[in-house]
């Protein structure tokens, strides 16, 4: 292990070595991420992997449409041998509410200043894009045919290809014990491993922020919570789009390769960091889906599996530095959509540490 280092990353999900990769490509030498397990270990490889720019802020608009733009040509950019499975084609996001077709159609408007081609369509028109949907359940659709699904190992694995490539130390099952300062300064990261001098640290420890924010005394007002998914056997392509009801609490999709893969967040879930999962995520899951695309009810599920929100109070990321300790940067709060502005997320740190 390295004795010392310009830069040190905690956590070596997709956000991490999207940092580690932006910084390494504009110059930085000196670079570590550490993980205490192994790469996407954490919420990037437990996570449905979808990728929208449907928001309905400003910040989160401009954000995921950079990343698209980025993901539609990481191939190149990263050099990468593989595929990372980039499928665009859409997210139906469907309203079951006057109140929530306002909405949309505002947030339509919105995204489409970003140029985010979104189209407010009517029920009938949501039925052409997926037949198999029950338009007795739906007032009205948003669409966005940019929008789509990544493979999250071989998108990460890019990214930890190209940063290797350009010089970075990637220690894996490596476990951070301390974080030394001196006058608010940042001096050394302690491992289970060995010590690692530094005045920047990176924390993108995901689900474990706040516990890391805490060894150099800040307070990250952030909590993780547990959100459960199930994948399907792979099955003929039915459905091309993301399916995805806010009010009804779900998101739908099928893979390049067959399965579908779902999700859904429980109110009643305690906060911490057990990843594991229910009967009850199950049953709620079923009803909702065969509701939703009544052909599901013939699918079996072959297995499901928790993973962690990292949230902030206004579901909003935090990403940028901090007044209380020099040289503490912080990529953490996502609140579900990390995966998806990891592109933005490393270029905007390694804009601000720079």
């Amino acid at each position: 292990m390295k004795r010392s280092a310009e830069v040190v990353i905690i956590g070596g999900g997709i956000s991490g070595c999207s940092i580690a990769y932006h910084l390494a490509a504009k110059g930085v030498k000196d670079i570590v991420v550490i993980e205490k397990a192994y790469l996407t270990s954490g919420a990037t490889g437990r996570c449905g992997a979808g990728v929208r720019q449907q928001w309905g802020t400003p910040m989160n608009c401009d954000l995921a449409k950079r990343s698209v733009d980025f993901f539609e040509h990481a191939t190149e950019i990263l050099q990468y041998d593989g595929d990372i499975q980039f499928k665009q084609e859409g997210y139906l996001v469907v309203a079951s509410s006057k109140e929530e077709d306002a909405l949309f159609k505002e947030n339509a408007a919105l995204q489409n200043k970003y140029g985010i081609p979104t189209q407010h369509l009517s029920k009938e028109d949501a039925l052409k894009i997926v037949p198999y949907l029950n338009i007795d359940e739906v007032t009205s659709a948003n669409f966005c045919p940019t929008d789509g699904h990544l493979n999250p190992f071989t998108t990460t694995d890019a990214f930890y290809h190209a940063a290797k490539r350009l010089g970075v130390a990637f220690y894996t099952y490596t476990t951070v014990l301390d974080i030394e300062t001196k006058h608010q300064r940042i001096e050394a990261v302690v491992t289970d491993k060995g010590s690692i001098a530094t005045r920047t640290v990176v924390n993108a420890a995901g689900g474990w922020a706040q516990a890391i924010g805490k060894m150099v005394g800040v307070d990250i007002p952030v909590y993780s919570e547990n959100h459960e998914i199930l994948v399907t056997e792979p099955v003929e392509r039915m459905l091309s789009p993301m399916v995805i009801s806010f009010s009804k609490n779900i998101y739908c999709q099928q893979t390049p390769h067959g399965p579908f893969i779902m999700g859904r967040s429980d109110p009643n879930m305690p906060k911490g960091l057990s990843m594991h999962s229910t009967w009850g995520f199950l049953e709620a899951m079923a009803k909702t889906a065969t509701s939703l695309l009544p052909p599901l009810k013939n699918i079996r599920v072959l297995r499901q599996w928790g993973g962690l929100y990292n949230m902030s109070p206004d579901h909003q990321p935090i990403i940028g530095g901090t007044k209380d300790v020099e040289g503490f940067y912080m990529a953490c709060g996502f609140s579900g959509p990390g995966f998806m502005l990891a592109p933005m997320t490393g270029l905007l740190l390694s804009e601000l540490i720079l």
